[in-house]
């Protein structure tokens, strides 16, 4: 656990992709007081940044990370699984699901379940692995079912009538080298030489690593789109009638 919390601290991707979120959560229209469930939450650390819109709630499949995330103080946070969730229906004003998606067997009961406990109007915000192209031992170890391309997220959040706002790529610097990696990794299974735990670096490096993700974020924090990058992250609008 100690491993994870530093890691969910201070790892130059989980630092630079809650700068990400931030700016895009800084450009919706969100109530006073919004009530914000952070959808496989883990330890809890996305929560802190979350409490800043509103009444924050979190749910995870993990017990030992859910009780690490009650403990943090800052609002409700409940064991179960993203495909059914333990609140009543139109509860919640924004919603994030961060790289959750692709551990989930079936993507669309769970984008269902979300958008039935999201109050009509209220706001989805999604991040998942891109290309599945580039589907390796990386995605085995670490227990996925799938990589997204835009067509096919797309294709997922609308067959569960969830209205696309906005979608783009993320993690672009990093997509060259990564792929050469990924490609290699292809026919590899994980066995006991694979660690799939992201480590942490060295600070200067971590740092260095973490610029390009603070920069893309001032980018799409204007409003405009990234064409490639390792992720995607779609925003996205419940309209309410639901089925």
């Amino acid at each position: 656990m100690k491993a994870m919390l530093e890691l969910d601290e201070h790892h130059w991707w989980y630092r630079g992709r809650r700068t990400i979120v931030r700016s895009e959560i800084d450009r919706l229209e969100l109530p006073p007081g919004a009530q914000v469930l952070d959808a496989g939450c883990g330890s809890g650390r996305e929560l802190l940044d979350l409490a800043a819109y509103g009444t924050v709630h979190g749910v995870e499949l993990d017990p030992d990370a859910a009780a690490y995330a009650a403990s943090r103080g800052l609002g409700e946070v409940r064991v179960g699984r993203v495909e059914e969730l333990p609140w009543d229906a139109e509860r919640f004003d924004l919603i994030t699901c961060l790289d959750v998606l692709e551990h989930v067997p079936e993507d669309h009961r769970a984008l269902v379940e979300l958008r039935r406990v999201c109050k009509p109007g209220g706001w989805l915000l999604a991040t998942v692995p891109a290309y599945p192209s580039l589907w390796s031992l990386h995605d085995r170890a670490n227990h996925h079912y799938r990589r997204y391309s835009r067509s096919s997220l797309r294709e997922a959040l609308i067959a569960a009538g969830w209205e696309l706002r906005r979608m783009t790529a993320f993690n672009s610097l990093l997509l060259a080298p990564a792929a050469l990696v990924r490609l290699a990794q292809r026919r590899r299974y994980p066995d006991s030489a694979y660690s799939p735990e992201l480590e942490l670096v060295p600070p200067w490096l971590n740092g260095l690593l973490e610029r390009p993700l603070q920069a893309e974020a001032r980018w799409l924090a204007t409003g405009r789109t990234l064409p490639v990058g390792l992720s995607l992250m779609a925003v996205v609008k419940n309209p309410g009638n639901h089925a």
